[in-house]
């Protein structure tokens, strides 16, 4: 009876080909380029977020590409086939490239900082309600980040002591998300931490050291607990 509650139970999962991944970059028309740079040229930063925050929860064809130009025209630089959901909020946009085929999901917020820097890489999938911490932040080629995954960049020290936490200094260290790892639901990546190549981070796990390439790591807070070699 158990073996048959067991396989009732595996034959449910299924598998299907990958969608986001294995897509192919399609390049945008290079008049969406040249209005792109046009916006950059004649209107300031500010300027720039006023105006898409005009159409940041427009979801509609043609106010989807609005938004895709005006960030494009926000950002330092962002490549092609970019995807831009409703309620994507930025701060310090200037600071920020991002590469090609780029997804970003709804209510997710990336928080830089005017002397940052923030490079997301190519093929990289960011799920809804993702927070990140991007005043030193590096996310590599075919990273998926799951929903409501964060990462945070920066603490204050909490010195002197006498002193209120959030009046003391701010400590910034860079985080690094290697080449196709996978950052599961609601986990989060504290500051300095390097996430290693094609590693995993289970869901809700609180990484607070350095991942090592091929790792799986969960808990609170984060251990390996297997090698995917």
């Amino acid at each position: 009876m158990l073996v048959e509650r067991e396989t009732a139970k595996t034959s449910k999962a299924r598998a299907v080909p990958a969608v986001f991944g294995s897509t192919k970059i399609l390049f945008d028309p290079g008049w969406e380029w040249d209005f792109a740079a046009h916006l950059k040229q004649n209107h300031s930063p500010l300027e720039l977020l006023a105006l898409y925050s005009r159409y940041r929860s427009e979801e509609g064809i043609f106010e989807t590409q609005l938004r895709r130009m005006i960030f494009r025209a926000m950002c330092r630089t962002a490549g092609h086939s970019l995807q831009i959901s409703p309620e994507v909020v930025l701060k310090h946009p200037e600071t920020m490239e991002l590469g090609n085929a780029v997804f970003i999901g709804p209510q997710t917020m990336i928080q830089g900082r005017f002397d940052g820097t923030c490079r997301i890489g190519n093929h990289v999938w960011i799920g809804p309600h993702a927070y990140f911490d991007a005043r030193d932040l590096v996310i590599e080629d075919y990273v998926g980040w799951g929903p409501g995954a964060k990462v945070l960049g920066s603490s204050h020290t909490g010195k002197p002591i006498d002193v209120p936490i959030i009046a003391t200094e701010l400590s910034i260290k860079p985080v690094v998300i290697g080449y196709g790892a996978d950052i599961g639901t609601n986990s989060t990546i504290l500051p300095g931490v390097h996430v290693g190549a094609h590693s995993i981070v289970g869901a809700g796990a609180v990484v607070t050291v350095d991942v090592p390439e091929y790792a799986v790591v969960a808990g609170v807070p984060a251990r390996v607990i297997r090698h995917r070699t």
